[in-house]
């Protein structure tokens, strides 16, 4: 099986049954998304397959041959930050750092459905499309939980990294 991971190609043999995230962390050693809950409940596992963010514990990694995955390191390293990564560390949206990936991965994957006029349950008039305010921000991102209730910090990094993001469109 071939993932395309990050932009580059990987030759897999797993079984047929491992995750999309199991095959990340255990055969390509790319472990910055974490295993929270195994049960698509905590989002920790967070990633992007074709700029849309699912679960990765939740999918099969045979299902995705073909496909863009795009994990937290696809986003940006040290050198070279994702402007979202660079708002949370300037507004501390991370505690102990453990969901903090996902928050991320999801937080770029839910201003792709923003930009692309997806309204939300928050939205308050699906004609006019999507403002980002903080109600709705806080709707979208409720599918990743941070055990340290980090979450206006996050609120904050990502309405910063999103007004950076128009900036640099």
């Amino acid at each position: 099986m071939k993932l395309k991971i990050n932009g580059t190609e990987h030759e897999l043999d797993v079984d047929m049954r491992t995750s999309l995230l199991d095959a990340c962390r255990d055969h390509l050693g790319l472990t910055g998304s974490k295993k929270g809950c195994d049960h698509g409940q905590c989002g920790a596992c967070t990633m992007l397959v074709n700029d849309r963010r699912i679960n990765s514990c939740l999918t099969l990694a045979v299902m995705h041959e073909g496909d863009e995955i795009t994990t937290i390191e696809g986003l940006g390293g040290p050198a070279n930050l994702h402007p979202m990564q660079e708002a949370f560390l300037h507004h501390d949206g991370f505690q102990c750092g453990y969901c903090t990936p996902g928050q991320i991965v999801s937080a770029v994957g839910m201003l792709g459905e923003v930009s692309d006029g997806w309204p939300s349950h928050a939205t308050a008039d699906v004609k006019d499309g999507a403002s980002l305010s903080q109600g709705e921000i806080r709707e979208r991102m409720s599918g990743n939980l941070c055990r340290c209730s980090a979450y206006p910090n996050i609120v904050d990094a990502i309405e910063t990294a999103s007004a950076k993001m128009k900036e640099t469109a």
